[in-house]
């Protein structure tokens, strides 16, 4: 058997709404808000006394990212909000979009910092920006 497709990617965040009305903003749809907790659900994540809000956002293509606010036990910051991209670990998470000028100047006007741009080649531009808690995303432009 072979992996099918990926489903989501999970993000750990203590402002639940700020950000998934950045993902919103971006052009992602909510899915679907829950809370979920008990002892099925700690044994799943190996956790115990879980309690926790899950908010389901989905890109246009149906990739996903589940963002959970952890109510007990409390969430752990590991590191700095604004850790480099090259630290170890799962760093960023990157849309392909339509038009980078028009993401980048609506996502700053909602607080998202520009981190660096770049054309490579001929054949997309991308840049980083990072948003609330930290949260580092990619823009790639294709061009041509």
């Amino acid at each position: 058997m072979t992996v099918k497709r990926m489903d989501n990617v999970l993000i750990v965040v203590d402002d639940l709404e700020t950000v998934k009305a950045f993902f919103v903003e971006m052009g992602l749809e909510l899915e679907g808000q829950t809370t979920v907790e008990g002892p099925s659900v700690g044994s799943l994540i190996g956790l115990e006394n879980v309690r926790a809000t899950i908010a389901m956002l989905r890109t246009p293509d149906g990739q996903g990212i589940e963002l959970d606010k952890f109510h007990t036990p409390n969430a752990v910051r590991f590191g700095p909000v604004d850790t480099p991209v090259n630290a170890l670990g799962l760093r960023r998470i990157m849309f392909a979009v339509d038009d980078i000028d028009a993401v980048l100047t609506r996502m700053q006007a909602h607080g998202a910092e520009l981190i660096g741009q770049m054309q490579y080649e001929k054949s997309y531009r991308l840049a980083y920006m990072r948003g609330p808690e930290g949260i580092i995303v990619g823009l790639a432009e294709q061009i041509g």
